[in-house]
């Protein structure tokens, strides 16, 4: 099967990631996938507000996703917080938090803001893999990287990486989108959000080429952090 824009089922579109783009964070991320492009910042750890929140045996972790008013496809996005932005956050948030370890942070938290200035599907993926290059690049300690991205149904196949004109097909029952975080090294799923319906065997098939994607992905993001210091940034 050929797709729209010429890929095979397995083939994601091309893939930029790099590390250390905004000075003035702890750390930060830049991840483009497609036309598809999200930043990430890290402040922190600082001190949580409300303090209610404070947790005496490890740090927190609060994501903030924010896709910009003439981001995406369509209709303008309202600006400030929603109901789909506080859902991204928090599933972008329990998607990083397995690989930190925060004990060494007890009572104050961190805080990481993903921001889209452009996308064209796959854009909660797009921000988990800028996020989590954006923790490495802030130093602290993680098990892993966090790779992202979308797999599901295309005209009766299973694909990775679908783009806005896969994701608005209407054929075949329309196409069914399944976003998929994974750590690399020990294949756990830590995201695994449908949409539409599938068979089981369709969703096995899909989660399997996504785990194989997300290992490619976490090379990507990998380089990015290396290339950061290859070039002599030491900040």
């Amino acid at each position: 099967m050929k797709r729209v824009d010429g890929r095979t089922p397995e083939d994601l579109r091309p893939i930029e990631a790099k590390a250390g783009v905004i000075k003035n964070a702890e750390g930060s991320g830049y991840f483009k996938i497609g036309k598809t492009w999200a930043y990430a910042t890290v402040y922190g750890p600082k001190e949580i507000v409300p303090r209610f929140m404070m947790r005496p045996d490890k740090g927190i972790l609060k994501v903030n996703y924010n896709m910009m008013p003439f981001s995406g496809q369509g209709e303008r996005v309202r600006p400030g917080p929603n109901r789909r932005a506080r859902e991204l956050s928090l599933v972008s948030e329990k998607a990083l938090a397995s690989v930190l370890d925060l004990t060494k942070f007890k009572n104050s938290g961190v805080e990481v803001f993903i921001e889209l200035p452009q996308t064209d599907a796959g854009s909660r993926c797009a921000g988990i893999c800028a996020a989590s290059i954006a923790l490495a690049d802030a130093g602290f300690v993680m098990k892993d990287m966090v790779a992202a991205v979308a797999v599901g149904r295309v005209k009766g196949e299973v694909v990775v990486d679908l783009s806005y004109e896969e994701e608005a097909d209407e054929t075949d029952g329309g196409a069914v989108d399944t976003a998929m975080a994974m750590v690399p090294s020990s294949e756990e799923v830590t995201l695994l959000q449908m949409d539409g319906q599938v068979t089981k065997e369709e969703l096995m098939k899909a989660i399997n080429m996504g785990k194989e994607a997300c290992k490619k992905i976490a090379e990507i993001q990998r380089e990015a952090i290396k290339n950061k210091y290859a070039v002599g940034d030491l900040r």
